[in-house]
């Protein structure tokens, strides 16, 4: 039987700490949430790899879970406060917003296959998470029902600026996306008097989610 706690305390002590993530409240939720709970039972063992883990059924759109060195530091960059609002699009299997929960007020998780939706809520669940749901939607439109947010986060990669999620913030809200593919930049957006304004933060490359493709340009 594989030893999840030990391969935790690996996760964390090779994969987080090493990439700069000093949040003492995320490294935290990070070692006592059990990420293999959020993973299909054949691929519980893949949950603490130093890569991006296929979560979709096969012949459904390709949907990866972020590797946690990529999502520590985007959620560390997003600066979560213990009274946010968080929006978590394309939560998948619900990790993401698990861990978010852990650091913030209340956090809703997107996501638009519903299979995925299914296995989130059911994880939120059996992790006993009562400041956290799941809600299905197209990952684009966001979540305006609850909208404005302290924090935004996207749980794959943006071709484009993502411009209907940042019209949800708060003002002094943020966003955090990898923008751009093969690699992009992990990238922060900020709402500041009705005016955003974004910076890269770090290398990353994520898979692109449903939604935010660039289009294709016709060629004459």
């Amino acid at each position: 039987m594989a030893d999840f706690a030990a391969a935790r305390r690996m996760m964390v002590d090779g994969q987080v700490r090493t990439a700069d993530v000093t949040d003492p409240r995320l490294i935290a939720a990070m070692l006592e949430l059990p990420r293999e709970r959020f993973f299909p039972g054949e691929k519980a063992a893949l949950a603490y790899l130093d890569t991006d883990v296929t979560v979709s059924e096969p012949g459904l759109p390709v949907r990866r879970l972020l590797k946690p060195m990529v999502l520590s530091k985007l959620i560390q960059a997003a600066e979560i406060g213990e009274n946010h609002r968080v929006l978590d699009v394309g939560c998948a299997t619900g990790y993401s917003t698990a861990l978010l929960s852990r650091l913030a007020g209340f956090v809703i998780g997107l996501e638009e296959d519903e299979i995925l939706a299914k296995q989130a809520s059911e994880a939120l669940s059996a992790c006993g998470i009562s400041n956290a749901t799941i809600v299905a939607g197209k990952l684009a439109r966001g979540y305006p029902a609850d909208a404005p947010y302290d924090a935004i986060l996207l749980q794959g990669s943006t071709e484009i600026v993502p411009t209907s999620l940042l019209d949800q913030l708060k003002d002094g809200g943020r966003l955090a996306c990898v923008l751009g593919q093969g690699p992009g930049k992990a990238t922060i957006y900020r709402m500041i008097g009705g005016e955003v304004s974004g910076r890269p933060v770090f290398d990353a490359a994520a898979s692109a989610l449903p939604g935010f493709v660039q289009p294709a340009s016709f060629v004459f």
